[in-house]
């Protein structure tokens, strides 16, 4: 085979040959385009006339004169008004006369009629379509649907030197909007620009404003972990997925019927004179392919495979999981088997939050679709609205998990029912007891008694079916009546063994991928750590009385870090930091119209921060900042409480209630300081800058930094600055899930009898306390007035031996009912066991735990023990945090982790022990060093004579190193003790140098000479001053 062309036009002919072969299904249209109707139409009313006689015989009684026309401008009219993508689903009406422009394919080839229907349509391509009368124009290539243009491909060829980008430019700059057929939602419906290796597209045209996304399978393929781009394709173009799978006929009219999407959303805007402006913004969402691709795989394995099946899906954010869960839930819900059953009772999409999801509520509602109402349960609903909603068998249920616990008992009949349940951000709290709950409320639990039975070697009807202990345990596991549709961007373990597809070698991997890394590559989210400074807190605090007491050492730990983190010093120096970051970076980020986050890591520093920022803005007179506060609750400092409403105040002096700090944040605030509070599921694309001052880890890192990677218009960077993690830690946290994350074997649930052999070595509780207490637990018939004070009496005996073990004992035991519990809950998710013995065991300490008393411990008083004697902060890292392109694995553990011991020590030791840690490189022998060597190189006239004449980086980086390396060595052969350290530790030389060299500029360029050992000195007078500081006055 040889090649002998590689035009344009050899490439368009290449893509046409395939949609008209019987393959691709399309036809070529003979019929003439109409412009200024914007239809072929001859086509149109071909199709109108066969496929609808009477409604047209209707139509001419009416329209004496001139109906074809009239027909025509009727259709226009019903796309003016109701949006083509309305008009192609459901028709309009003329006069009391109702028609379709085009009929779909029905759900199952059982309806013959609607498929006869179906294959009357005109489905039609051709190319060169000139769409103006105005203008010679023509685009490559127009898809219509019984002659209305529906999808317009501009198509270019790298080997003849274009591509996708001067097929943007096309679209952009010589295609005119105003044209009807161009019009948004009139006419064309996807404007493509494709070329060898890429495929780029938008629903809308706007000029110079047009944007384009891409539409690429991924570097490695659609659903597996890569990069942006397409693979290589050994049967030809890259780019042929487009024209052999997406927009081959059938897929088409699927995606025109199923997918397109009408988003209408509401901006309000305050106007001059104080009154509210409301307009409706429009959107075309057509599926970007990775969501087309998981939305047909899931729907392909479960008419494959059945029900009964689990599906994780890793999506990172940028990915539209919103869109991809409505989108998967009416496709489950509309779903048929071969007898045109439906599949699924229900789809039920769960999200763990406590207030239900707005976002993935509203765009589920909002889906336009035939198949039934979507049932909401909100926090306006009870948990009975859940119950009715199951067992009225309502098509889709949206529901937060904590409303199951409530109604598991209460669900009719699941026999015979099957449940497809979406789960929205599942790596949060599908291994508790809500989630056993919802397990318990919806699970068919026949074939688990039917395995029971066989191993006991019983007959079904053996089993008394209203015992609870057996209905317990045939909840375990996983049931044929249940698909779980997980979706996630951070997947732990657990989620991975529950939810993931394990592979022949034993390991778990998630069923579809779209990673972080493609989201970044493709430009759906910001790289976080792109721009990113951390800054260590050099801290020393003395002891500040005669005595030495003993102390449990982790809470003192945590009480003498506190000290340091709330002391007034520590917070205004961090304020001001923040308050200046905002004025030189984040104020002109966005186009003015960047904001900043500040995580803290407690309410109490919220509140701190909250006034020092404040007090720091009024003292300098800047008028560009307004903060405000967001924390649960009330929190108490000093003889004030402070709420989140109470801090936050408009500038006409009314309050701001919590529910309305979103909306005032967006709108007119820019500085929000947070505490547990808006670190997840809060969209704010103008948020450019974070400040950490809370320790992060794992999941909780990548999910709280990536409430900066929302894109919007002019927003191209971020910024993070960290004040109490380091580089490692973040690049630890986020290289797990940039692609691929997977488990590499399952979990040895056995391990739970070793942590069942440490609770018995304790004889606090034996065998025959576990019986007595079933005993009265699984009583038959209802629960009387004396139940519950009997199961009290059996459990109290077993709490008194506790309470007689000493403080250690009673500790770590309690320790150990915690985790058996929880390690049971997560085993009893993945596999059924059928251990009676250790299922008594768990329901035997889910109750006692209730009764064995919190320890009460001692009090650690160090109020006015302390005080900061010497502070620093100090800049360690700045610039990109690089994630490796690698897959992320986790290892199961071994064996159970051992408990640690609660030490005590005394005052003396545990502050040597945080200073060991946290004290800064700087000694006070080292400050005088500093002192000394900024004298003598101050006094260099020729380094004067330097600074004047060149500019700050020629002199930090060629001149001052050279002076600076002198004034060192002399000073070094005048005291060696003082300056050794100097020359035995690089990092402090550089560092040293680098301080002295922006200051000797400095002052070199404005002749003014500072004693920095006396500055020192009276900052070591401020640091100690310990009156209490009032924040905010």
């Amino acid at each position: 085979m040889s090649i002998d062309v590689t035009t344009e036009k050899r490439f368009e002919s290449d893509i046409e040959e395939f949609f008209l072969s019987p393959e691709g299904g399309y036809t070529h249209n003979q019929d003439v385009y109409d412009p200024q109707l914007g239809v072929y139409k001859d086509t149109l009313l071909r199709f109108v006339q066969r496929t609808q006689p009477k409604e047209w015989k209707r139509f001419l009684l009416q329209n004496k004169v001139d109906p074809e026309r009239k027909f025509c401008l009727a259709f226009n009219n019903a796309c003016d008004m109701d949006g083509l993508i309305s008009v192609l689903r459901h028709g309009f009406k003329h006069r009391g006369i109702p028609f379709k422009v085009c009929y779909f394919k029905p759900e199952s080839g059982l309806n013959q009629t609607a498929m006869s229907l179906y294959e009357k349509n005109e489905i039609t391509c051709n190319r060169q379509w000139f769409y103006s009368n105005d203008t010679h124009n023509s685009v490559d290539m127009v898809l219509a649907v019984n002659g209305i243009p529906v999808f317009a491909l501009e198509l270019k060829n790298q080997y003849t030197g274009q591509n996708v980008d001067h097929a943007k430019r096309q679209w952009m700059y010589d295609r005119d909007p105003r044209e009807i057929c161009f019009q948004f939602n009139k006419r064309i419906l996807g404007y493509f620009c494709i070329d060898q290796l890429e495929v780029w597209m938008t629903t809308k045209l706007e000029g110079k404003n047009t944007y384009f996304l891409p539409f690429n399978q991924g570097s490695n393929g659609a659903g597996k972990d890569g990069g942006k781009g397409n693979p290589a394709n050994p049967n030809g173009y890259p780019t042929a997925y487009f024209w052999e799978y997406v927009f081959q006929k059938d897929s088409m009219m699927d995606i025109i019927q199923k997918f397109i999407h009408l988003q209408i959303k509401e901006e309000k805007k305050q106007l001059p004179d104080g009154t509210e402006q409301v307009t409706k913004k429009k959107t075309l969402i057509f599926p970007r392919y990775h969501q087309l691709d998981v939305v047909r795989k899931l729907i392909a394995d479960v008419r494959e495979e059945g029900t009964g099946h689990n599906y994780l899906i890793q999506h990172s954010a940028g990915s539209g999981k919103s869109n991809s869960i409505a989108w998967t839930a009416y496709r489950l819900a509309s779903l048929h088997d071969s007898d045109d059953m439906s599949v699924f009772s229900s789809v039920i999409v769960v999200t763990d939050r406590t207030v239900l999801d707005a976002q993935l509520q509203e765009t589920i509602s909002g889906f336009d679709h035939t198949i039934g109402a979507v049932e909401t349960i909100d926090d306006k609903k009870n948990s009975k609205d859940l119950r009715d909603a199951i067992n009225n068998g309502a098509r889709i249920i949206v529901t937060t998990l904590q409303k199951f616990p409530v109604i598991y008992q209460e669900v009719d009949k699941v026999a015979g029912r099957n449940f497809a349940i979406i789960v929205d951000e599942a790596h949060s709290s599908q291994t508790g007891s809500s989630a056993m709950k919802l397990k318990a409320a919806l699970a068919d639990t026949e074939a688990a008694l039917r395995e029971y039975a066989e191993i006991e070697g019983k007959a079904e009807d053996e089993f008394d079916r209203n015992d609870k202990l057996v209905q317990e345990m045939l909840t375990h596991g996983k049931h044929p009546n249940l698909s779980f549709f997980a979706f996630t961007a951070t997947p732990k373990p657990a989620t991975l063994e529950m939810f993931g597809s394990q592979w022949t070698d034993g390991s778990f991997h998630p069923f579809h991928i779209y990673s972080m890394r493609q989201a970044i590559e493709e430009g759906f989210i910001l790289d976080v750590l792109q721009n990113y400074m951390t800054y260590s807190t050099c801290f020393k605090i003395a002891k500040d009385t005669p005595e030495n007491p003993e102390l449990p050492e982790s809470r003192a730990t945590k009480i003498i870090k506190k000290y340091e983190k709330l002391h007034p010093y520590n917070i205004s120096q961090k304020s001001q930091i923040i308050v200046e970051t905002f004025r030189e970076t984040t104020k002109n980020k966005i186009g003015g119209k960047g904001k900043m986050m500040v995580v803290t890591d407690s309410r109490l520093a919220a509140v701190r921060y909250f006034h020092e920022i404040k007090r720091y803005i009024q003292e300098q007179h800047y008028a560009d900042m307004d903060i405000l506060a967001a924390f649960s609750g009330s929190v108490q400092d000093g003889d004030e409480e402070y709420t989140e409403s109470g801090l936050n105040v408009r500038k006409d002096g009314t309050h701001i209630s919590e529910g309305q700090t979103k909306e005032e944040f967006h709108d007119n605030f820019n500085v929000l300081v947070v505490a547990e509070k808006y670190q997840t599921g809060f969209d704010e694309p103008l948020l450019h800058t974070m400040i950490v001052d809370k320790k992060l880890k794992n999941v909780k890192a990548v999910q709280t930094l990536s409430r900066l990677n929302r894109t919007c218009p002019g927003k191209v960077d971020t910024f993070v600055l960290d004040f109490a993690n380091k580089k490692e830690d973040i690049l630890e946290a986020f290289q797990p899930f940039y692609q691929e994350t997977s488990l590499e074997q399952e979990v040895n649930v056995d391990l739970i009898y070793q942590t069942e052999k440490e609770l018995l070595d304790y004889a606090i509780y034996n065998e025959n306390d576990i019986n007595a207490f079933i005993d009265v637990w699984n009583h038959p018939g209802r629960q009387d007035a004396t139940a519950m004070g009997k199961m009290t009496s059996v459990l109290k005996p077993i709490a008194d031996r506790y309470n007689l073990k000493n403080p250690e004992e009673r500790y770590q035991f309690r320790r150990l009912v915690r985790k058996l519990i929880r390690w049971y809950s997560y085993i009893t998710q993945v596999v059924r066991m059928f251990d009676e013995d250790m299922h008594k065991e768990y329901l035997f300490l889910s109750y006692l735990i209730g009764l064995l008393p919190e320890e009460k411990e001692e009090p650690v008083d160090l109020d006015g023990k302390l005080k900061l004697e010497y502070y620093k902060l100090q800049k360690t890292f700045e610039g990109a945090i690089t994630l490796e392109k690698i897959d992320g694995q986790y290892v199961p553990s071994k064996k159970q982790g051992v408990q640690g011991n609660r030490q005590k020590s005394t005052l003396d030791e545990i502050l040597d022990k945080i200073n060991e840690k946290y004290k800064g490189q700087f000694s006070e022998g080292d400050r005088v060093m500093l002192g000394a060597l900024h004298d003598k190189l101050i006094a260099d006239d020729k380094l004067v004579s330097s600074a004047r004449t060149s500019d700050p980086r020629i002199f930090t980086e060629s001149i001052f190193p050279s002076a600076f390396g002198n004034a060192a060595m002399e000073s070094y052969m005048e005291a060696q003790d003082s300056y050794g350290s100097l020359f035995e530790d690089k990092s402090k030389y550089d560092a040293v140098m680098s301080a002295l060299a922006g200051v000797i500029y400095r002052e070199m360029r404005s002749k003014k000479t500072v004693d920095y050992r006396k500055i020192e000195r009276d900052e070591q007078v401020q640091m100690v001053a310990e009156e209490p500081v009032k924040y905010g006055k």
